[in-house]
Order: C-alpha cells, then sequence, then structure tokens
C-alpha cells in the first residue's frame, strides 16, 4: 500500500528550525564527560597510529560504559626527532598563520593540509568524538618568524588601522607560560587582531571535526581569564558542539573557579596526578571544598561544568615529562586504585581513563567500568563530604570521637605556604607595607602563621622597570606601578606567581623564586586594601596554613543520593594502617535535606556484604590501609 502525504512548506520550515534549535541547544555535559586520554600512557609522542588503536579498542569494550571522547594530549605539532623535548623550541610545525599543525610524519593523514579531518572522521565513524590538547595563546615559534594573522571572514591577511597585522603585534612576550616558557605565551585580547587570532584557531578545530578541547595553562596559577572568556565565546558561536576543558589546577580554589565554571564545561582543580599515592590522597581535601561550594554540576559553557580530579593513571603507562611511551604497570596497589575509582566517581569528576587500551587487563577493565561506580559518577545527587563518622585503629583499638576535624598529617606543626586565590576572596586582603628606610621597603603577611612570637612572612620590594635593559615587556608602560618582590634585599631573587615546572597534585606550589627577570610571572602590583596582585594571572597572593606533612590520613566519608531514593556511601581509610570505620544511621539524615533516616538494608559492593536484617543503630567496617567501602543503602 502507497501513503501518499502532503506536508505544507511552512510546516516542514518550521519542522526544520525546530530540529535546528534542540541541536544547538542540546546541553552540553550534562553529565561529567568520559574517555580515554594519552598522557598518562604516551606522553606528547603518541603517532596516528596508535591513537586509532586505542580509539577502536575504546570504541568496541569502554563505549558501551559511557567512554565517548578520544582525547590526543599536548604537542601533537611536534617534530619527534633528537633534541625535541616538552619545552624545546623550534621543532613545532605551524602553518603560514602561526597556527598549529599536526605534525606530518607522526600524524600522515594530516599531510596537505587537512589537518586532524581524517582522524576524526575515523574516531566518528567508530561512533566517539574526538579530542585535542592545546596551549594557550600562540607560540613562540610564530612569534619568532612573524607569521600573519589570518582574518577568517575574509580569509586573507588581518588588516586594521591601514596595516596588516603580525604574531609579535598580538604577543605578550612577558606572559609566557611559567612551566612551558619556550612553547607558548598570551596573546592580547584587546586587539581586534588578538581576537582574530584566537578565532582562527577555534574554527580551525571545529573545521577538523574536534568535540573536545582541553585548553592549558589558563587555570589555576596560570589564570588566564582574557583568554578563557573570549575562546568561550568563540565556542558559542561555531556551528558545533565543543566541550571546553580548563588545565591545570594548581592551587585552584572555588572562589576562583567560579570565575571560569561557567566559561567552560570541566576545570581542573589540582596539579597533575600520577600513580602515586600522595597524589590520590591529595585530593580528597580539594574535592571536599569545591563540593561543599555546590560547584559540582553547576551552571557551565551552553550546559553544565565539572570539577576535575584529573585523569585515571591507571593500567600500562609512561612518565612524566618522558619522551617515552607507555613501558610499565601502574605502581598504585589494587586496593588505591579502587579507592582512586570510587573518590572520583562519588565526587563526579569526569573520567578520563589514561592508559594503553591496547594492554588493558582485566581487573583495571573491571574497575572503569563498574556499574554502581558509573551510575553514581552520572546520576547521583547531593554529593558531599560526610563528617559523622567515627574510627578505630583496629577492631579492637582506641575509639576516636566524630568530628569534621580528620587527622590531615602525622606531624601536627603548622607551615605557611604562600598561594594564590581569587582577589575578591576576603582573605587576600591580608597585606601591609612596613618601611625600612627611604629605598628599601618590605610587604608583609599581617599574621604571623607558623607561630605566635616569630616574625611575620614579609618580600621585599623594588621597581622592576629602574633598569633600562628589555627582556621582553612589549608595553612598559602597562606595568607602571608593578614591583618585584624578592626573597632577601639582595636583589637577586625574585618571587614567580607560577611554578617553573609542572607540579603533581600532591606538592603544595610553595613560594618559589628565581633569578630577577622583567617578566610577568614576577611583577606584582601592591593595592591600599592590602592585596597583592599577580600581573601574570590576576589573581592575589595570600599566606595559606598547613600542616607541615602534607599527605592526608585518617578516615573520611562521602555521601551521595541515587535516582531511585537509595543512599550511597563510602568510607576511605588514608592511613597506613588498617581502621574500623563507623557511622549512626540516625547521622545520615544530617548531610540529606528533607529526608529522616531509622534503619537501612543494603550491601557493600566490594565484598559483597549484604544487610538483610534493617540495621537501627550504626553501619560500621573494617577496612584496609589505603582501601575503601562502598554501600549501596536503602533507608526507611
Amino acid at each position: 500500500m502507497k501513503l501518499s502525504l502532503s506536508i505544507p512548506l511552512s510546516s516542514f520550515f518550521f519542522f526544520l528550525l525546530v530540529l535546528s534549535f534542540s541541536v544547538s541547544s542540546e546541553q552540553r555535559a550534562s553529565t561529567p564527560p568520559r574517555g580515554w586520554n594519552s598522557y598518562n600512557s604516551f606522553s606528547w609522542i603518541i603517532s596516528e597510529e596508535e591513537f586509532l588503536q586505542n580509539a577502536e579498542i575504546l570504541s568496541q569494550k569502554l563505549y558501551a560504559q559511557g567512554y565517548e571522547y578520544a582525547v590526543v594530549d599536548y604537542l601533537w605539532y611536534r617534530r619527534k626527532v633528537p633534541g625535541a623535548s616538552a619545552d624545546s623550541l623550534g621543532f613545532d610545525v605551524i602553518d603560514e598563520w602561526g597556527r598549529m599543525i599536526p605534525d606530518p610524519d607522526r600524524w600522515p593523514s594530516s599531510s596537505g593540509g587537512k589537518g586532524f579531518t581524517e582522524v576524526a572522521n575515523k574516531v566518528h565513524s567508530a561512533g566517539l568524538k574526538f579530542g585535542i590538547h592545546v596551549m594557550r595563546g600562540i607560540s613562540t615559534q610564530a612569534v619568532n618568524v612573524n607569521s600573519p594573522i589570518l582574518d577568517m571572514t575574509t580569509g586573507r591577511a588581518y588588516e586594521e588601522s591601514g596595516r596588516v597585522w603580525h604574531a609579535q603585534d598580538i604577543a605578550l612576550k612577558e606572559k609566557t607560560c611559567a612551566w612551558m616558557p619556550h612553547g607558548f605565551m598570551s596573546v592580547n585580547t584587546d586587539l581586534g587582531a588578538g581576537k582574530a587570532f584566537l578565532r582562527s584557531l577555534y574554527q580551525q578545530y571545529a573545521s577538523w571535526g574536534v568535540d573536545f578541547i582541553k585548553n592549558d595553562c589558563v587555570f589555576g596559577d596560570d589564570l588566564n581569564i582574557n583568554e578563557i572568556t573570549y575562546i568561550s565565546e568563540v565556542l558559542k558561536e561555531l556551528d558545533r558542539p565543543i566541550l571546553y576543558s580548563l588545565s591545570p589546577g594548581t592551587s585552584a580554589t572555588p572562589d576562583m573557579a567560579k570565575g571560569v565554571s561557567v566559561l567552560s564545561n570541566m576545570y581542573r582543580i589540582t596539579g597533575d596526578h600520577w600513580d602515586i599515592w600522595a597524589d590520590i590522597a591529595a585530593h580528597f581535601d580539594v574535592a571536599r571544598d569545591f563540593a561543599a561550594a555546590k560547584m559540582i554540576g553547576s551552571s557551565g559553557l551552553l550546559g553544565t561544568s565539572w570539577p576535575d580530579l584529573d585523569m585515571l593513571p591507571l593500567g600500562y603507562l609512561t612518565d612524566p615529562g618522558s619522551n617515552e611511551g607507555p613501558h610499565r604497570q601502574c605502581r598504585l596497589n589494587p586496593k588505591e586504585q579502587r579507592t582512586q575509582m570510587t573518590m572520583w566517581s562519588i565526587a563526579k569528576s569526569p573520567l578520563m581513563f589514561g592508559g594503553d587500551l591496547r594492554n588493558i587487563d582485566d581487573t583495571t577493565f573491571s574497575l572503569i567500568t563498574n556499574p554502581t561506580l558509573l551510575e553514581i559518577n552520572s546520576h547521583s545527587s547531593n554529593n558531599v563530604e560526610f563528617p559523622h563518622v567515627s574510627w578505630s585503629s583496629s577492631p579492637r583499638g582506641r575509639k576516636h570521637g566524630r568530628s569534621r576535624s580528620y587527622p590531615t598529617s602525622v606531624d601536627e606543626s603548622v607551615v605557611g605556604v604562600l598561594g594564590l586565590t581569587s582577589c575578591k576572596d576576603p582573605k587576600a586582603n591580608g597585606w601591609l607595607v612596613k618601611e625600612l628606610d627611604q629605598d628599601l621597603e618590605r610587604i608583609c603577611w599581617k599574621e604571623n602563621v607558623e607561630n605566635r612570637h616569630g616574625e611575620p612572612f614579609c618580600l621585599y620590594k623594588r621597581n622592576p622597570l629602574s633598569n633600562s635593559r628589555d627582556q621582553g615587556i612589549m608595553d612598559r608602560s602597562q606595568y607602571q606601578g608593578t614591583l618585584h618582590s624578592l626573597a632577601s634585599e639582595n636583589m637577586k631573587f625574585c618571587l614567580d606567581a607560577s611554578p617553573k615546572r609542572k607540579i603533581t597534585s600532591s606538592e603544595f606550589a610553595r613560594a618559589s623564586f628565581s633569578p630577577c627577570m622583567r617578566n610577568a610571572n614576577q611583577m606584582w602590583e601592591f593595592h591600599g586594601n592590602g592585596t597583592l596582585i599577580s600581573s601574570y594571572s590576576g589573581l592575589c597572593a595570600e599566606m595559606r596554613k598547613v600542616k607541615a606533612n602534607a599527605v592526608a590520613t585518617g578516615a573520611r566519608s562521602w555521601i551521595a543520593t541515587g535516582r531511585s531514593g537509595e543512599i550511597f556511601l563510602a568510607f576511605f581509610n588514608l592511613n597506613s594502617d588498617d581502621m574500623t570505620i563507623s557511622t549512626l544511621v540516625s547521622d545520615l539524615a544530617k548531610a540529606l535535606p528533607g529526608r529522616t533516616v531509622s534503619s537501612c538494608t543494603g550491601y557493600e559492593i566490594w565484598s559483597g556484604t549484604r544487610i538483610d536484617r534493617p540495621t537501627l543503630y550504626s553501619i560500621s567496617r573494617l577496612v584496609e590501609s589505603h582501601d575503601c567501602a562502598l554501600y549501596v543503602l536503602n533507608c526507611e
């Protein structure tokens, strides 16, 4: 039987309009993104063949569990030749407009100006989405050759005020990436040419078929709010949806993140995470703070935004900063790996697996595809640290009282650490000037953070522009009123706003000093309201009290609710000894708005232990060192 349908032309166009609107208005990152990233297993040296092999396995084995992004991490444009490394200069492949393009020796399908188009097509044909890593601003190599800027509206060199603009016109040479100073620097987004360059980058990525962009050296200590803001505007205007990820997260705080979360879809909140226990333990405090600030699943770029605890360095890996591919197994023991995956899941962090998928073992595969963890990661709510637990060092050991104050170190002595925070944070207004003589002043933190009777933390100051020799500043008048903050009066070593190397999540970004240069990373502006502002990031310096031993210890617990009303309760033992962790059933309601709890049944997922009879009083479990327990509870 043949059916003849007559649809008015106006209705047809209305249908297309609705369809177009539904595609463009689809909420981005409605759940924490999942996928695979090449960094932990290949550093920067991955080839097209190795990448596509991993993407194929991702499609076959992990896509069904929501792992949909295949992401090539940094330096895909760097030639793999003798002398090339993470911060080498002169080895990158750039086009005539100063834009990075894939190294054709490692990515042969990119030859002929095709970029990542063919790789993206193959990734898409496997049902996946394709992602790349990019750095801040513009490459030093493009600045050195003074490439012209492409105007995407005309297809020719950008012209304004009667002249053609080039890389050296837009580059902020004093704002090189602190931990990759030979690689990249910021661009001046106040200039039309600076905006045109960034627009040309991201429109090119979209033309290649990119679905995910990890933008590095723009957040944490390296905050570059001007570039983040403009890139976010460009991404809103593109025809294809691209998830926007920010990195790294060194010294990140909720106050700092509130300014960028709405501009992005995920953002790192720690330094680089690798497969050592100290790195895992370092995430508990920062994850707690971001959850308490209600940053988990807050409003993001055309959708939702997620605090990112960094990738999962499990399985077959390489080493940080290596010029070598995967060659070793993960150094975490099975209990520590379970703790990491449980914590990342209940904190609703994006899950980006970092091991070489060609060598994934059954144990690792089972862990990262555990259905309860993935359900919690995607669909749980009210995820917060749960402070109402007690613990003892052994089943018969002395019991500690319930408290919010978990032991966080073996050594309880306090040290002061110089960090960065949003200048809107009231804690940043803690600096004052102490005049020593007519030529020398000190800027001191008002409070002594180490002991009651000692001297406060002070920095000597001087005008960095007193020497006529230029070391990279384009517009000297732009930095009038700034100063160098020095470690001592000998005028040789100055305070860096961002460390000059990548630091891991377990390392504090303690104040670092290096030989004084006229670089924005060492320039500070003191304001009368008591703030000391970095010219590099626009963040404010503050002194923080931390325990002398940076590795967190003790018991931690998190709680969340499921889609069907179930309660997820996790216990974590950060100690080097086994401990029994307990909570009162009645205390569960203290973390669950609008609920009362009197009894529970359920099970613990790792042991399979069931609570078949309703428990009215407490939930208690012996948790081994660096291990965790995770309960799924149905409570009355």
